[in-house]
């Protein structure tokens, strides 16, 4: 039985009385989108696995870099890459393929007609990937930690808002890339730019002040460079503060644009 299918005519009202404020009736969608992620097998696998494999290349490549003069080390440079790349692949990529299906399915318009918000309907399919997101994050941080004998952040004021603005941020890029994403199978090209700019310019790969000062410039304007750089400058502790104020200002910008434009443009319906 499809986890969307509503309760049965002459059910008791009880059934879904838990689901009448909007905790409630955003629980329900997760918890149906939760049981859907655990079916797409594929899904699964590049949301859970991926991103505990990459950093494996990040620490190869960073040990060949000239890490000290940046005041860097491998640890600040693999752990900030981890979480970015959590955030890319089990965050934004999942949820772009979750939208455009249920779109092309036609659950989104069926959600609509009844009493969900469509902030409501957005938020409940969000979760179990944001979820997923945040939990393999904590993973990471911890084996990360243990690997490399990385202690607490010097300044989680700035790691823990980076990485949470971050969290929202790939939400609401996801339901805007649905929006000119055809089809599930297409959503490998559709979220193909966003990744591969992200892995070359906003320090996941190569942390930016390794790189030239123009070419620094310019990737500091990526939306994930911000969160990489809070990340980084929270476990490192050595971020000035006018730029960790830039950086949060950037994410927060980035943040509201999206989420705009998500709103402008995101389609409820499939696409002609």
């Amino acid at each position: 039985m499809s986890p969307w299918k509503t309760r049965p005519v002459g059910a008791p009202a009880s059934a879904t009385a838990a689901s009448t404020s909007p905790a409630g009736r955003m629980a329900a969608l997760a918890r149906a989108e939760f049981t859907l992620l655990g079916r797409s097998k594929g899904t699964l696998v590049a949301a859970l696995f991926v991103p505990l494999l990459l950093p494996v290349s990040v620490r190869s490549a960073a040990q060949g870099m000239d890490l000290e003069s940046a005041g860097l080390s491998v640890a600040t440079v693999v752990l900030p890459a981890a979480l970015g790349f959590s955030l890319l692949f089990a965050v934004y990529a999942s949820l772009v393929g979750v939208f455009v299906a249920r779109r092309e399915e036609l659950v989104l318009k069926r959600l609509r007609t009844g009493e969900l918000r469509d902030v409501e309907i957005l938020a409940g399919a969000a979760l179990p990937a944001a979820g997923t997101g945040l939990v393999q994050s904590l993973v990471l941080t911890a084996g990360s930690a243990a690997l490399f004998d990385l202690g607490a952040p010097r300044a989680p004021y700035y790691a823990v808002p980076g990485f949470l603005l971050g969290l929202l941020m790939c939400v609401a890029l996801a339901a805007l890339t649905s929006a000119f994403t055809r089809s599930t199978e297409s959503a490998q090209v559709t979220t193909a730019p966003l990744i591969l700019l992200s892995l070359a310019g906003s320090g996941l790969m190569v942390p930016l002040p390794l790189m030239p000062d123009r070419l620094a410039a310019a990737c500091e304007l990526l939306p994930l460079t911000s969160v990489i750089t809070l990340v980084r400058g929270g476990w490192t502790g050595e971020l000035p503060v006018p730029e960790a104020l830039r950086a949060l200002a950037a994410a927060l910008a980035w943040t509201l644009i999206a989420v705009f434009a998500v709103r402008r443009w995101f389609r409820w319906e499939p696409r002609r």
